[in-house]
């Protein structure tokens, strides 16, 4: 194990287990890493060096006492900064001082009774909007691929640590595709559990329910290490779904399966085109998975006019937040007008849109009775470079939001589980994706497919070039 970059989570794992390393040697590499490229990629807003050296000793001292194994015992993990971390502040992308919370948010708890150690705390933009991760509140955080571009959003914190090498794997969270674009974007893989998979605790619901937490991790058996880690509901939590084994999956043949190929985005209210240079890519997976056995053809599911049912959760969720916020002057004028919207949208349209998820479930869920698997663009366009979105007014972000990611966001009205692998790559040298979707509870069957694809095209093997640290520049 190199200063330059880690292993994977299970192989840490593995490691530590073995007695080849101690976590407190684990974790100041890890440190070390985060240090030398925070000025480059900027992944984190919070780095919790001493307190994650003090949980590595304790993580030696359970390690040489030989007792029963915990499954991530000693493991460095980051976790995105919209969960509470207790004594760390949850500022959630926002400006000013934060107080710390008192207490772990219940898929922290997870990841702690687990055995990680959680080394810090990643940068999201304000309360998770958007598809980059940028603003004034920490700067911009940077594509390890290509440091013009962004990773993504709003989960980019977790997906550049990941992406670099600074820690095995992460967990962020997927409102409209917050997990799997910036998976997309950095070559990685993310998971958007179920909801309720991993709780959202102390928030029963997340942004009216279309919020879950899921995992990023550079290969399928590491993301579903992850998510089985930190899954599991606290007692309050209003969706529970039912217990799986998703790492028990990776590697199990999934049969010959039905795979619709929908490259057509779903309704929006504005024009969205999949670009040349990612509709090849997805098409290429789709002749690989042709190539394995699954019958592969064009189909698109039912969705009809969902989009009228996310804009009042998403927008009423956002006035949620901006009630709760401590400095509502420095908010984003974006944000203030998204709330001003979910305000409007909080009565009747959002019971009428709550209530429209029960009619969806059967409508899209017939398609699967032709289908057993949706495989589509995560994006319909490579990450845009920094800045390119930072200063547009909320109607052109929204249009700008809605050309580059058309093709997340109904998963998340639909509460289902999607699975984005990395695709490739532009003749520019940006990575992008392709998403797996199911019906409920269907996580171990997409990992099957992706593990597969992962047999055949190992991804896990490309890493992006060094990023320029202070160190080298100053060199």
């Amino acid at each position: 194990m190199t200063l330059d970059r880690c292993e994977g989570l299970a192989e840490t794992a593995r490691a530590l287990a073995a007695g080849e390393v101690t976590s407190r040697v684990l974790v100041e590499r890890t440190l070390a890493r985060i240090e030398a490229t925070q000025g480059s990629l900027n992944a984190f807003r919070i780095v919790r060096a001493e307190a994650a050296l003090a949980e590595a000793d304790a993580a030696d001292r359970e390690l040489a006492s030989k007792g029963p194994r915990k499954p991530l015992l000693g493991v460095p993990v980051a976790v995105k900064d919209d969960m509470d971390v207790a004594g760390e502040p949850t500022a959630f992308g926002c400006c000013g001082e934060f107080p710390p919370v008192a207490e772990d948010g219940e898929a922290v708890r997870r990841l702690r009774a687990a055995g990680a150690v959680i080394v810090g705390k990643t940068n999201t933009c304000e309360f998770g909007q958007w598809p980059f991760t940028e603003g004034p509140a920490f700067g911009a955080t940077r594509n390890p691929w290509s440091t013009d571009h962004t990773p993504g959003g709003s989960s980019g914190g977790s997906a550049a640590a990941v992406a670099a090498g600074l820690v095995p794997a992460a967990l962020g969270s997927d409102g409209a595709g917050s997990v799997r674009i910036p998976a997309a974007w950095t070559h990685l893989v993310g998971i958007k559990p179920q909801r309720g998979r991993v709780s959202t605790w102390p928030r029963g619901e997340s942004f009216q329910g279309i919020t879950v937490n899921g995992t990023l991790a550079r290969t399928v058996a590491d993301a579903a290490l992850l998510l089985d880690a930190a899954g599991g509901n606290h007692t309050q939590d209003p969706h529970q779904p039912p217990h799986l084994d998703v790492s028990g999956a990776v590697g199990r043949d999934p049969g010959r399966l039905r795979i619709a190929l929908s490259l057509k985005p779903p309704f929006t209210a504005v024009p969205a085109r999949l670009l040349p240079e990612v509709r090849t890519r997805v098409v290429e997976l789709a002749e690989r998975l042709a190539a394995l056995g699954h019958t592969v053809e064009e189909a698109d599911p039912p969705y009809g006019q969902i989009g009228l049912t996310f804009v009042p959760r998403a927008t009423a969720g956002i006035a949620e937040r901006v009630g709760e916020a401590p400095f509502p002057a420095l908010l984003d004028r974006r944000t203030l007008g998204a709330a001003r919207l979910g305000r409007l949208l909080g009565g009747a349209p959002l019971r009428a849109a709550r209530r429209a998820e029960s009619v969806l479930h059967r409508r899209i869920g017939g398609f699967f009775t032709s289908y057993d698997v949706v495989l589509a663009p995560t994006t319909a366009a490579p990450p845009p470079r920094i800045g390119a979105l930072l200063e547009l007014s909320g109607f052109a972000t929204d249009r700008a939001m809605i050309a580059a990611c058309p093709y997340a966001w109904p998963w998340n009205v639909l509460g289902w589980p999607g699975v984005n692998v990395p695709a490739g790559f532009t003749p520019d040298g940006l990575p992008v994706g392709a998403q797996l979707l199911g019906p409920a509870n269907s996580e171990p069957l997409l990992v099957q497919v992706a593990a597969q694809l992962e047999a055949e095209l190992r991804w896990s093997e490309k890493w992006p070039s060094p990023p320029v640290t202070a160190r080298s520049a100053a060199a």
